[in-house]
C-alpha cells in the first residue's frame, strides 16, 4: 500500500488524468442519454463543455493559473449558451480547491470571487422559469445552497495551503537550528582544543624547564657533590611524576565514556598552589620573593586556575629569558571585586617580538596564552620590558559571582 501511494506522489498528473477519464465517461453517458432530443449543435456545446472541462481536471496541478483562466471562459461560454449543467461542472469546484492550495494569490482570490458570483449567475440564468412561481427568500437559500460547496472548496484549498506552509516553516527552522547546533559544535570543539593546547603548553613548559635546570646542575655536581646531585634528581623525578599526573587528567577530557579510576587524575591547581610551585621554581634556582596583599578568600574556580598558570608561565619565561642572576617577585593581592596579580623580574627579558605577536618562529605561545586566559575570565593583562631592564607581566582578574 505504501508503494502504491508513492507512486501516486510521484506521478500526480497521471493519477489527475485518471479521474478526468472517469468524469469523461460519466458525463459522456448523459450526453448520449440526451442526443436524440436536442440538436446537433447543442449536443456539441455540451460535448465542448465536457472536454475542456475534464482537461481541466487532467492539468489542474501542473498549470492550475491556466486551468482556472480556461474554466472560466467555458463558464461563462457556457451561461451565455444556455448549456444546462453537467456532471463534467464538477471541475469547477476541483480547480477552485487547487488554486485555493497552491501559493499564487491573484489565483486564489480569483477562485474565491468566482465561488461567490458563479453560483448566483447560474441560478439567475437557469432558474428563471421558475421564478415567477418562486418567493424572493426561496431564491436566496437557493442561492446559498449552490454556493456552499464552492466556498467549502476554496477553504478547504485554502486550510491546505496554510497547513504546508506551517510545516514548510518548521522544517526550515528545523535545518536552520539543525546548522546552528553545528556551528555552536564547532565553535565549543575548537575552543576545548585550544584549552588542552595551553594548558599542555603550561604544563610541559614549566616542568620540563625545571627538569632541564636540574639536570644541568646535577650533571655540574656529580663528581663534586654527590648529595646535591642526588637531590637534584630527585627533584627531577618528583617534577616528571607531577607533568605525567596533569597530562592525565587533561587527556583525560579526550576519552569519551571512562571514567577515571581513582586517584588517576590530580585536581586543577589553584592559588593554594601557588607557594609549592614557587617553592619548587626556588629549588631549580630561581630566588623568587612571594607576598600576598589582602584577606585570602575563595575564588571562583576559573580565576584560581588562571592565576596559577599566569604565574607558571612568567616564572618559566624568566628562567628561559632572564639571563645569569636574575631574581623574580610575584604579589598576589585580593581586592574588593578582583584579585591583582603581578610578577616581575629583574633580568634581561625577552626580545621584542616574542611579547608582540608570537614570534616568527613559534616562540612566544605562553604570552598568547596568558592574554585568552585572561580574556575568559573578563580580566585585563599587561605584558611588557620594565623601565630599566627584565620584565614584567599585571593581570587584573575580576572575581564574577557565579564562576
Amino acid at each position: 500500500m505504501q508503494r502504491l501511494y508513492d507512486f501516486f506522489r510521484r506521478h500526480p498528473t497521471g493519477v489527475d488524468t485518471f479521474w478526468a477519464v472517469l468524469l469523461f465517461g460519466v458525463s459522456s453517458l448523459t450526453l448520449v442519454a440526451s442526443a436524440d432530443t436536442q440538436s446537433d449543435l447543442r449536443t456539441v456545446a455540451d460535448a465542448f463543455v465536457d472536454i475542456a472541462m475534464c482537461l481541466v481536471v487532467a492539468l489542474r496541478r501542473k498549470a492550475p493559473g491556466q486551468m482556472l483562466l480556461l474554466t472560466i471562459v467555458v463558464g461563462l461560454c457556457q451561461v451565455g449558451a444556455d448549456v444546462q449543467p453537467r456532471p463534467s461542472n464538477l471541475a469547477m469546484l476541483v480547480i477552485i480547491y487547487t488554486v485555493a492550495s497552491g501559493t499564487r494569490r491573484w489565483a486564489s482570490r480569483t477562485a474565491l470571487a468566482g465561488a461567490l458570483l458563479g453560483p448566483t449567475i447560474a441560478a439567475v440564468r437557469y432558474g428563471g422559469d421558475e421564478a415567477p412561481h418562486r418567493s424572493l427568500w426561496q431564491g436566496l437559500i437557493t442561492i446559498a445552497f449552490l454556493t456552499v460547496p464552492f466556498v467549502l472548496a476554496w477553504v478547504l484549498g485554502d486550510s491546505v495551503r496554510t497547513r504546508r506552509a506551517y510545516w514548510a516553516q518548521l522544517e526550515e527552522k528545523a535545518a536552520r537550528l539543525e546548522k546552528e547546533r553545528e556551528t555552536q559544535s564547532r565553535i565549543a570543539v575548537a575552543a576545548e582544543r585550544a584549552r588542552i593546547a595551553r594548558e599542555l603548553h603550561d604544563v610541559v613548559a614549566h616542568n620540563v624547564s625545571v627538569m632541564v635546570v636540574q639536570a644541568d646542575g646535577a650533571a655540574y655536581v656529580l663528581d663534586a657533590s654527590p648529595e646535591q646531585a642526588k637531590q637534584a634528581l630527585e627533584t627531577i623525578s618528583g617534577t616528571g611524576r607531577q607533568a605525567l599526573a596533569e597530562m592525565r587528567r587533561l587527556l583525560g577530557v579526550l576519552r569519551t565514556g571512562e571514567q577515571p579510576e581513582s586517584g588517576e587524575y590530580v585536581p586543577q591547581p589553584g592559588v593554594e598552589q601557588l607557594a609549592d610551585l614557587i617553592d619548587q621554581v626556588r629549588g631549580a634556582g630561581l630566588p623568587v620573593d612571594f607576598r600576598v596583599v589582602g584577606e585570602p578568600r575563595p575564588l571562583p574556580s576559573s580565576v584560581e586556575l588562571t592565576a596559577y598558570r599566569i604565574v607558571q608561565e612568567a616564572l618559566t619565561n624568566t628562567r628561559k629569558h632572564g639571563g645569569p642572576d636574575v631574581g623574580a617577585t610575584v604579589r598576589l593581592s585580593y581586592q574588593d571585586g578582583e584579585l591583582d596579580l603581578l610578577v616581575e623580574d629583574d633580568g634581561r627579558g625577552a626580545q621584542h617580538e616574542l611579547y608582540t605577536g608570537g614570534g616568527a618562529d613559534g616562540l612566544g605561545h605562553g604570552l598568547i596564552g596568558m592574554r585568552e586566559r585572561v580574556g575568559m575570565v573578563g580580566g585585563s593583562l599587561d605584558a611588557g620590558p620594565r623601565p630599566g631592564g627584565g620584565f614584567r607581566i599585571s593581570a587584573v582578574l575580576p572575581l564574577k559571582s557565579g564562576q
